[in-house]
């Protein structure tokens, strides 16, 4: 089960508010967007109506790397190239123990719903977290780089052991590999074999998509 302080942090971060003590940059610039954007509580909806949101807010974090020098130029080579997935192109870092991955952030309404789904993903699963490097900007669209240990499958997820991990961690089954947290308020979709990985028999969740949503019974 998650720890209470997690929990506390989680409700914190679904209810938009500032999130005091958190180090590194995705922390920072989700505090500086949470300033001035109210945090979504509906699923992928909107898209269309928040363009210029996420135009907006993508303005905001480049002029936030060109401040503090968060601009990613570490881009790896060609040759470590792994794989691209629905929002991420998929990279081994040089020191063969990480993975870098360039995301743009398609998956989600505006960048404020995509860094605090980054900072829900490091809360919940801890053995995959992320540090975000920096942006990168090609062709005109933003990437987020962020940076993970790579995870070496020893055998295929099976899919009833994921739901019973997330099931005690609070998580309901909603339909096909998309799951729900009412007390939080949290959506975690497209929890498949091809996302969560095993090695030695335990679970890694590499890739998750959290939405926050209004939680069944708001915070105390």
């Amino acid at each position: 089960m998650l720890p209470n302080d997690t929990r506390k942090k989680i409700e914190n971060i679904v209810s938009g508010i500032i999130l005091n003590g958190c180090e590194g940059h995705c922390a920072a610039i989700r505090n500086e967007l949470c300033s001035r954007f109210a945090t979504s509580r509906v699923v992928k909806t909107g898209f269309e109506s928040n363009i210029l949101v996420k135009k907006e807010q993508a303005d905001l974090i480049e002029a936030y790397c060109t401040e503090h020098r968060c601009w990613f130029e570490n881009v790896p080579n060609a040759n470590r190239y792994l794989t691209r997935g629905g929002e991420a192109r998929v990279y081994l870092s040089d020191d063969n123990r990480h993975v870098i991955k360039l995301n743009d952030a398609v998956y989600y309404a505006t960048w404020l719903e995509f860094l605090n789904s980054i900072l829900l993903h490091n809360l919940i699963f801890t053995n995959t977290q992320y540090r975000l490097l920096g942006f990168i900007k090609e062709e005109g669209i933003l990437y987020a780089a962020l940076e993970q240990i790579y995870i070496a499958a020893t055998a295929q997820a099976d899919i009833n052991d994921i739901r019973s991990f997330l099931e005690f961690n609070g998580f309901g089954h909603v339909r096909r590999n998309d799951y729900a947290n009412d007390d939080l308020g949290l959506i975690l979709e497209d929890m498949h074999d091809e996302n969560v990985l095993v090695n030695s028999d335990m679970l890694f969740f590499i890739d998750s998509v959290f939405y926050t949503v209004a939680p069944l019974r708001p915070a105390q």
